[in-house]
């Protein structure tokens, strides 16, 4: 296809997941209530949640514009996930065309696995949240109370769902560099230090500063990036067993068949044709 007719097609794919979005939206918009009493759990199992009522949880509100956006950034998290199946099925539409029959399996397979481990992390968020929170709050002094607004809270709660998903999926994403011959085992094994370095690292800037939320997300990315470091020291090792050529120098002189070919064989046809 010539560049403007995919820019066409990108065109049309995003407005059809523009539209499935805000219908998803519309759906955050009815179940609006439940989501976010789901999602205030955590910060109302504390005491500190009571600081403003004694029998309830409250989250104040500091600006006259809070409670719409408080409520948008909800539709808007409910509609990316009920249209999640919609809006991936228009970006693998849009991606399939390029990619090879091996390509498509293999996709087939990384990107179930790829949902699951992004819930896994979300959920690992969502429950070490009142963790998190209890030992944020233990820096106050004991006269302090806790005043924590409404979108403050709400912010926290979906940038760590968000950055733990990803963060599960980084090691998935290894593996299947390494699956289309992208990403060698030596490479990986060369920069260990620095993935298990640097995973420390992004866990300590995305999170707050405090060591549950940096250690929960930093230690399975450290065990994620192992596994798949084992599965393509696993798969490369699979590949070199079936190279015909593996263990040859590159100054080797390869046989040479120097038989002539009859012009009726099918596999010359088939090759001139290639050629052709």
């Amino acid at each position: 296809m010539p560049l403007m007719d995919h820019l066409r097609e990108l065109r049309g794919r995003v407005v059809k997941v523009v539209i499935a979005l805000a219908l998803g939206c519309v759906v955050g918009y009815l179940v609006y209530d439940y989501v976010w009493e789901f999602l205030k759990a955590p910060y109302c199992s504390l005491p500190e949640s009571q600081a403003v009522d004694p029998d309830g949880c409250a989250l104040i509100v500091t600006g006259p514009f809070d409670a719409f956006f408080v409520a948008f950034k909800v539709w808007l998290f409910v509609g990316a996930i009920v249209s999640s199946p919609f809006w991936l099925y228009q970006v693998w539409a849009f991606v399939a065309p390029a990619l090879h029959n091996r390509e498509k399996r293999y996709a087939y397979v990384f990107a179930p696995l790829a949902a699951l481990l992004f819930t896994v992390g979300a959920a690992l968020a969502y429950y070490i949240t009142a963790f998190a929170l209890t030992m944020l709050f233990g820096f106050l002094p004991p006269d302090a109370l806790t005043f924590l607004t409404i979108d403050e809270y709400l912010s926290y709660m979906l940038i760590m769902m968000t950055m733990f998903g990803l963060g599960f999926v980084l090691p998935l994403l290894v593996a299947l560099l390494n699956v289309v011959g992208i990403l060698p085992h030596a490479a990986i094994a060369k920069w260990r230090r620095v993935i298990v370095f640097s995973s420390f690292l992004i866990a300590a800037v995305i999170t707050p500063a405090e060591p549950i939320s940096m250690l929960a997300l930093a230690v399975p990315l450290v065990v994620l990036f192992e596994c798949a470091e084992l599965f393509a020291f696993l798969n490369d090792r699979r590949k070199r067993r079936h190279d015909p050529y593996e263990g040859l120098s590159d100054d080797d002189i390869s046989e040479i068949d120097d038989t002539p070919s009859s012009l009726d064989d099918p596999d010359f046809e088939e090759e001139a044709g290639k050629r052709s």
